[in-house]
C-alpha cells in the first residue's frame, strides 16, 4: 500500500498519519514529507479482509479523525502501489492493482504516470515514440538503458513490466518537527513577521510537548518572493519544548537575518535534534517568573487539547497576516 497525504501537511498530521498506518500494519515505511508504504501481507491474515478495505478504512479514520483525505495505490510491488496512487483523483480515494491485471492496467497509463519516471526522462521516451507505458515494456531493455542511463534505463524497463523486487523497510520518521507560516500578500511589516513567528513558536511547542519530546536546536527558514530562501540553525543552551525558551532563540535568528526591508511569502520554524523529554537533563529554575510561566504553559496546553489551538495565546501573535 502506497499512502499519500495532501501536499505542505504539516508535520504533526503526517506523524499521526503514520501512526494509524501502524495500526493496520507493523511493516511501515515513513517517506516524508508525506508518503508512506506498508507491507500488507501479514496485515490481510491478520485483520481478514481484502486490502482495497483496509485502504478505505484508512480514508474514514484519517477523515474522521484529522480531516485528511490521502490517496491510497495498492498493488503487488512498491512501483505498482506508487504509480497506483499517484492516479488517485485528489482529493482521495482508493486503487487496487491485482497481480495478474498489472500489465493490462499499467500499460495505457502515459509514460511520466509510471513510479520512478521524471519529466527529463518522460520527454527523452516521448522523442523516440515511447508515449505509454505499454510501449516502454516493450522496448528490449538494452535500448532503454541507452536512452536512459544504465541503472535508470534498467529500472524504468524493470517497473513498466511490473517488477520491483524491493522489500518495505521499516523506516521512523526523522527528529525533527516542522511548523510553518503563509503570509497572505508579501510582508515586510516586522511587527507582523515577530507577531507570527511567536505563533509558530506556541505550535511548535505544543506539539513537542505532547509528543514528550524537546529540541536541542532549530532552524528558521524565511521564503521570500521568486521562492528565495534564508535558512539559519542554532543550539539551544538547553534542549526544550517551553515556549519562553524556544522564542528567545527564534527571535534571535530572525534579528541574523537583519531583515530590514525584505518583503517575505512565508516562514518557517523546525525543532532539531529532538529526544525524549524523559531523557533531557534538567536545571532546577530559581526564577520565580519562569516557574510561573511554566504553569501558564501547561494550563494553555490543556485548554488548546479541549478547544483547539486558536483559543488561547500570546495577545502579541494576535497582530500575524492571516
Amino acid at each position: 500500500m502506497n499512502v499519500r497525504c495532501p501536499d505542505q501537511l504539516p508535520d504533526d498530521l503526517f506523524r499521526q498519519v503514520v501512526d494509524q498506518l501502524a495500526q493496520l500494519s507493523p511493516t511501515v515505511q515513513a517517506l516524508p514529507p508525506s508518503a508512506a508504504v506498508v507491507e500488507l501481507k501479514g496485515a490481510l491474515r491478520y485483520h481478514g479482509t481484502s486490502a482495497r478495505h483496509l485502504g478505505e478504512v484508512l480514508r474514514v479514520r484519517t477523515l474522521s479523525q484529522w480531516g485528511v483525505d490521502v490517496r491510497v495505490g495498492i498493488g503487488p510491488s512498491i512501483a505498482v502501489a506508487a504509480t497506483a496512487s499517484g492516479q488517485v483523483p485528489a482529493p482521495g480515494g482508493v486503487v487496487v492493482v491485482e497481480a495478474d491485471q498489472v500489465t493490462d492496467w499499467l500499460g495505457p497509463l502515459p509514460v511520466e504516470a509510471l513510479y520512478g519516471i521524471g519529466p527529463q526522462q518522460a520527454r527523452r521516451l516521448r522523442e523516440y515514440g515511447v508515449h505509454c507505458v505499454g510501449l516502454l515494456a516493450a522496448v528490449p531493455p538494452a535500448t532503454v538503458q541507452r536512452l536512459l542511463g544504465g541503472r535508470a534505463g534498467r529500472l524504468a524497463a524493470e517497473r513498466a513490466r511490473g517488477i520491483d523486487p524491493r522489500p518495505v523497510v521499516p523506516r521512523a520518521l526523522p527528529a525533527s518537527a516542522r511548523v510553518r507560516h503563509t503570509f497572505a500578500r508579501h510582508t515586510l511589516d516586522g511587527d507582523v513577521v515577530r507577531a507570527a513567528l511567536l505563533a509558530l513558536v506556541v505550535q511548535l511547542g505544543h506539539l513537542l510537548r505532547g509528543r514528550a519530546q524537546v529540541a536541542r536546536g532549530l532552524t528558521l527558514t524565511l521564503r521570500f518572493p521568486g521562492d528565495a530562501t534564508w535558512e539559519k540553525t542554532r543550539r539551544l543552551m538547553e534542549a526544550s519544548a517551553h515556549d519562553v525558551d524556544l522564542r528567545t532563540l527564534a527571535y534571535q535568528l530572525l534579528d541574523t537575518a537583519g531583515l530590514q526591508r525584505g518583503r517575505l511569502t512565508a516562514l518557517a520554524l523546525t525543532g532539531e535534534d529532538l529526544l525524549d523529554a524523559g531523557r533531557a537533563a534538567q536545571q532546577i529554575s530559581l526564577d520565580a517568573a519562569r516557574e510561573d510561566h511554566l504553569v501558564a504553559e501547561a494550563v494553555a496546553d490543556r485548554i488548546r487539547q479541549k478547544f483547539g489551538m486558536g483559543a488561547i495565546g500570546p495577545a502579541a501573535a494576535l497582530l500575524r497576516a492571516s
